[in-house]
């Protein structure tokens, strides 16, 4: 909203105000609209209910839009007889309409202006907990839940199939970047769940985005060609393949995404009932992120304090991993105290590719081979599994050179981790082996919506969106919108000031091993 000081004219002044509906002018029009729709109610006899109901929704809407009008001409009236002055230092000016874009429709409404040099603000809007963007928190709230299941272009659709308009795709990209500024204080700030089990598990993995090349985004911003087609889409689309001419055939199975790395982290605990056994999972909350995977474990950390599971708290924490080296590391660092595994799937993916390097594709003695190894992991004799991978490796035959050396890698690979694969002793505890609750995670979060045919992500941008993501799966959404609006409102009020919540920038992601 741009300022108005003292360079707006009485005239103007006044030519606003009278734009703008007053109290008794819509209590008229709403008696008349109520009465009309019961008249056109009564009229309806002969219709059918899906044609009634299709009828009835603008009207009830277009009703909806005089009573908020109502509620803000009231609030109006109230503000100005309480503060008849302006706040000390500053001068009055208005009122001053505004259009504002609510779950009813566009509604126009008036409000006073106080100025100083350099500097003013709406008072109303701040009591009101509205931002100079234009926008409802509540159509705010819907737009932006929406994004975080479909396509902004697919969202701006539904929201209007719903409410019979809609924010800009545009419009509806930037509320996502404004609300994702406040997702780290919300994560920093989130009340632990009650009801906690006497266990923490916790489970990590990473899963690769696609994302938008330089060229790409050359592309993207560099300046458009003018459209000489602007009303055939097919000559449109012949004209820019001219313009960039033909394009390089893909190989065969090249599948490269220039994907970056978003990790997941995937928590709940256990309760231990009668019999001995846990049971759960409780409070399964998520968190994801683009930052680096420290970042991750350092989230993890601040949740489980949170939660009551500190290094000193003598209560149990499980991990569990693919057995990424970068994660063992952070995890050794932030989380000594803990019980460290390896994903048992991950472990038998490479017992299979070992038994490849020996025996056909499909053959039985392919099978009975790796089921030999599987007895041996679950028995908790995972160094017995390397011992025979030296021994083999130590007698390999000649000629198989391509062979030995995933052999070679896989027994690296499984010699470094012998210690986080204690499986028979881990279901004896009756805790977990396996990290399926994070693979789901990685599919439903993020795969679904941020890895789909003809994505290409700016990871900054993709960061505010996963993060909305994941309170919307948390089932956090109406507190986080909640905590947002409070603290817009609250900030607001603080610096005098009519705050946006509407970004074209998004945030840098968080630097290594930063949780807030």
């Amino acid at each position: 909203m741009s300022e108005k000081g003292a360079s707006v004219s009485s005239e103007e002044i006044t030519a606003e105000a009278a734009a703008c509906p007053t109290g008794p002018a819509i209590k008229a029009q709403l008696v008349q609209e109520l009465q009309t729709l019961m008249v056109w109610v009564e009229s309806c006899q002969t219709l059918t209910f899906f044609d009634f109901e299709t009828q009835l929704g603008p009207k009830v809407l277009a009703l909806g839009v005089l009573l908020v009008q109502l509620f803000l001409v009231l609030r109006h009236e109230r503000f100005e007889a309480q503060h008849p002055q302006a706040t000390p230092g500053y001068k009055r000016q208005g009122p001053f309409g505004r259009e504002l874009g609510t779950c009813f429709g566009q509604v126009r409404y008036a409000r006073t202006y106080f100025y100083q040099a350099g500097h003013g603000y709406y008072p109303l809007d701040n009591e009101l907990g509205l931002t100079r963007d234009g926008f409802s928190m509540r159509v705010r709230s819907y737009a932006s839940r929406l994004a975080t299941k479909v396509s902004y272009a697919q969202a701006a659709l539904i929201l209007s199939g719903f409410l019979g308009w809609a924010p800009a795709q545009d419009s509806l990209e930037e509320m996502v970047l404004g609300l994702g500024q406040h997702t780290a204080a919300w994560f920093a700030n989130a009340p632990a769940p009650t009801g906690d089990g006497e266990v923490l598990i916790i489970q990590i993995d990473s899963k690769a985005t696609p994302t938008a090349t330089e060229a790409e985004l050359k592309k993207r911003r560099g300046p458009r060609p003018p459209n000489s087609h602007p009303g055939s889409q097919r000559h449109r689309g012949r004209a820019a393949r001219q313009r960039r001419g033909s394009q390089k055939r893909r190989q065969k199975g090249d599948k490269a995404k220039n994907g970056k790395m978003a990790t997941i982290v995937t928590r709940y605990t256990l309760r231990r009932s009668a019999d001995g056994q846990l049971e759960g999972p409780l409070n399964k909350k998520g968190y994801a992120s683009y930052a680096p995977k420290r970042h991750a474990v350092a989230i993890a950390r601040r949740e489980a304090d949170k939660r009551g599971f500190r290094p000193t708290s003598g209560q149990l924490i499980q991990l569990v991993t693919d057995g990424d080296a970068d994660l063992a590391f952070y995890i050794a660092e932030l989380f000594p105290e803990a019980i460290h595994t390896l994903d048992v799937y991950h472990v038998t993916e490479y017992l299979w590719e070992a038994g490849g390097c020996l025996y056909a594709e499909g053959s039985l003695e392919l099978t009975a081979w790796v089921e030999v190894q599987k007895d041996l992991l679950y028995k908790g004799r995972a160094a017995k599994i390397v011992a025979e991978l030296d021994q083999r490796l130590a007698h390999w035959p000649r000629g198989k050179r391509a062979a030995r050396t995933r052999w070679q890698q896989i027994r690296d690979y499984l010699h470094k981790r012998v210690n986080m694969m204690k499986y028979h002793w881990l279901r004896k505890q009756d805790l977990e082996i396996s990290s399926g609750a994070v693979e789901g995670a990685v599919n439903y979060v993020i795969a679904r919506r941020f890895d789909c045919g003809g994505m290409r992500w700016i990871k900054e941008r993709a960061e505010h969106l996963l993060q909305l993501r994941c309170i919307e799966v948390n089932e956090d959404w109406d507190a986080f919108i909640q905590f947002v609006h409070d603290r817009t409102q609250a900030q607001a009020q603080q610096q005098r000031t009519n705050l946006s919540l509407k970004c074209t920038q998004p945030a840098p992601l968080p630097s290594y091993g930063l949780v807030q």
